[in-house]
């Protein structure tokens, strides 16, 4: 039996700092909470929204772990950290995020080759990783920094047959190239995610199995409701596409400070100290869009819902 992960709603975690930009694991915890809370399917630890290209090795290393151990048994934890320049640091930094029991480990695309390079030198550096790593269940990633490098179906179609892949979190925001992707992974174990939520619903009911993206940070419970109920009720599900995909538009402003900020709102205290962005960019309209946006949710919520 080919081994796979739950469809659904993957959350990227963002990654909350106290005031002396330390990573704040109290915060990360209330994170965790929130996500189960909310019925997330599992959590996709130390990637882009996690800041990872401005953590270090071991704080990479570490936060994976400690997400691992403090992530309840029926949701599950893919990680990825994926951006140590040298091969070997790959290869040792993968193995101790495997060895501390993650259910996938994430490569990231646009490190299996230089933006230059062709997808025949990426597969071959796909096959080397594959062959020094020990670990049965991997996915990818197709991270947009340092630059985007998309998977061709054909390539994707050979990594789904090394039975050793089971996720691919797809950016290409293009539904003609996911579906083509779907088709090339039918009937395998790897599964694709979208992380656009405009396209989200049609990717779906094209054999997408869920979604993976920034939004899952605001309001995962109606992304979750989405991937469980888009077949029996399609019509409530277009209505709830209608909002997530305007919605989404969020993602335009300061991301993630405007989602720690999101946060606070919501009951999970944080600073909105980032290692990425400037927190102060946040200014005071901006806060104000994300308090009208949480504001609007509820009511949209409260109407979809019927309480």
């Amino acid at each position: 039996m080919k081994k796979t992960i739950a469809g659904g709603v993957w959350p990227v975690m963002i990654t909350p700092f106290t005031e002396d930009n330390r990573i704040d694991y109290d915060a990360v915890l209330r994170i965790i909470e929130w996500y189960d809370k909310n019925g997330v399917d599992g959590i996709f630890a130390v990637c882009q929204s996690s800041e990872m290209f401005e953590l270090s090795p071991q704080e990479r290393v570490e936060l994976a772990k400690f997400i691992i151990n403090n992530t309840p048994k029926h949701m599950g934890v893919i990680a990825s950290g994926h951006c140590a320049e040298k091969v070997e640091d790959q290869i040792r930094e993968a193995q101790t995020v495997i060895d501390a029991g993650v259910d996938a480990y994430v490569f990231i695309s646009n490190q299996f080759a230089k933006e230059n390079e062709s997808e025949d030198v990426a597969k071959k550096n796909i096959e080397y990783l594959l062959d020094h790593i020990d670990g049965d269940m991997f996915g990818v990633y197709e991270c947009p920094a340092p630059y985007k490098r998309l998977l061709s179906p054909e390539l994707l179609k050979w990594c789904a047959e090394t039975e050793k892949f089971a996720f691919l979190k797809d950016t290409c925001c293009d539904l003609d190239q996911l579906e083509a992707k779907c088709k090339a992974v039918e009937g395998t174990g790897l599964k694709i995610f979208n992380a656009n939520a405009a396209t989200l619903l049609r990717s779906m009911e094209m054999g997408c199995a869920g979604y993976s993206g920034v939004m899952a940070n605001f309001h995962p419970d109606l992304y979750v409701w989405l991937c469980k109920n888009y077949k029996e009720q399609p019509e409530k599900a277009q209505e709830l596409m209608n909002f997530l995909g305007a919605a989404s538009m969020v993602e335009c402003q300061v991301y993630p400070v405007n989602s720690k900020y999101h946060m606070n709102l919501v009951g999970v205290p944080m600073t909105l100290q980032s290692r990425r962005q400037d927190y102060k960019l946040l200014t005071g309209s901006k806060k104000l869009e994300i308090e009208e946006f949480c504001a609007i949710t509820e009511t949209f919520r409260k109407s979809f819902f019927g309480k």
